[in-house]
């Protein structure tokens, strides 16, 4: 997931030689667009495995929660290394940066299409999850240094655009794909993309120097500016949530006869989810908390419909258009609450983000298999409405910093 660059402030980049100031141009839409294609291919090859479950664990010759365990292993990827490589990275060019993180996923995804061999396999996606800890820590905010500060939102929910792209097109045809052709093949049509990706890059992506040396503000202080432990345990919690049904729902719709529509139940999450972003996109500078409470709301309604009326497909199918309608903009969200809310000290808080995200992605594959075992696919709704409704307390709660209120945003 989702994450963003650790910068500092939102102040506008110098133009290179011979640029336009960033306030006269219209948005680089054909950079925007490939950053966009970047977070697909991010977003797709870590959740690419829930809708193909069943068909990668008879192949590999494990059972479906240890398959599920190739979401954590990518998501611990992350976990480990973000932060280290981030700082080791810092001085690089951006375009440069990207280009490495994504021929990573190219090299990873090959590897996990043509592997037979549950180690090797799980190997490939802790390498997916480096490439994506270099990714993620540097999208928002490469999209951030294209456009002027009050274009920083728009260009942000175009990048991330590619979040509800992969869940809403990605997932559902890499399912259609693995039941047509082969699981693997999924994963060969992600490294031909990357491949395409990686000469789209090279021809319109701008490019930015890296941080100087010197600028870091220590974690600890961080976590002391108001606001931003806040919304660092609502990311860990509602993406732990999300997780937690999302790696397992391809399981969770076979627990309840509906297994063979998998593909279908994921459209209709991903194309609500499209709808959440725009409204999103739209409307974040002056709703964030609205939309934030919002979003929890009708996650946790899909969740209780979903529980509830598990034995009525229809019902099934309007609980993931609210899912979707609810996380799509949840991303977004969280990024721009957790840059304002940091400040000057927004580098370390982005940085702390993009780990806390993938700690909780870690923990839902994880806490999804083990609730797999133990109790049943049914419990993945009941377990996600629980863990919602601290979310929705801290939300609540942190109307002055964090997620605060219009009137009080000056004070944020």
């Amino acid at each position: 997931m989702t994450s963003a660059e650790p910068t500092t402030g939102t102040a506008t980049p110098v133009p290179a030689s011979g640029q336009t100031p960033a306030a006269e141009q219209k948005l680089p839409m054909a950079a925007l667009l490939a950053l966009a294609v970047a977070v697909f291919i991010t977003s797709l090859t870590e959740t690419l495995p829930a809708g193909l479950l069943p068909d990668m664990s008879s192949s590999l010759h494990t059972s479906e929660s240890a398959t599920g365990q190739t979401v954590t292993i990518y998501a611990l990827g992350t976990v480990l290394t973000a932060i280290p490589l981030s700082a080791a990275t810092a001085g690089w060019h951006r375009k440069r940066l990207l280009l490495t993180a994504m021929a990573g996923f190219a090299v990873a995804n090959t590897v996990t299409a043509l592997s037979a061999n549950y180690p090797l396999t799980l190997a490939a996606r802790f390498v997916a999850g480096v490439a994506a800890g270099l990714a993620w820590a540097l999208l928002a905010g490469y999209a951030r240094r294209m456009v002027a500060p009050h274009q920083e939102g728009r260009a942000i929910a175009i990048a991330m655009a590619g979040i509800p792209v992969a869940l809403s097109l990605g997932v559902p045809a890499g399912t259609f794909l693995g039941k047509v052709v082969s699981w693997q093949a999924a994963f060969l049509a992600m490294t031909a993309l990357t491949v395409v990706l990686l000469v789209w890059i090279t021809a319109v992506a701008p490019d930015y120097p890296g941080q100087q040396a010197g600028g870091k503000i220590p974690m600890r202080s961080t976590l002391r500016v108001p606001g931003v432990a806040a919304v660092l345990v609502v990311t860990l919690v509602f993406v732990l949530a999300h997780t937690l049904l999302y790696a397992y729902i391809a399981s969770f719709l076979d627990d309840i006869g509906m297994g063979d529509r998998a593909d279908a139940v994921l459209l209709v999450f991903g194309v609500a989810c499209l709808v959440s972003i725009w409204v999103v996109g739209a409307s974040i500078h002056r709703h964030l908390r609205t939309l934030t409470i919002v979003s929890t709301l009708l996650v946790g309604v899909a969740v209780a419909v979903m529980g509830a009326f598990s034995g009525t497909d229809a019902l099934v199918y309007v609980a993931a258009a609210l899912w979707g309608l609810g996380w799509g903009g949840v991303p977004t969200l969280l990024q721009t609450a957790g840059g304002q809310a940091g400040g000057e000290a927004a580098e370390a808080a982005q940085a702390m983000l993009v780990t806390l995200w993938n700690v909780a992605m870690a923990g839902g594959g994880i806490a999804g298999g083990l609730l797999l075992d133990a109790v049943g696919a049914d419990a993945f709704p009941w377990t996600v409405l629980i863990l919602l409704v601290p979310v929705l307390a801290i939300v609540l709660a942190s109307r002055t910093h964090g997620f605060p209120a219009p009137h009080s945003s000056a004070h944020s």
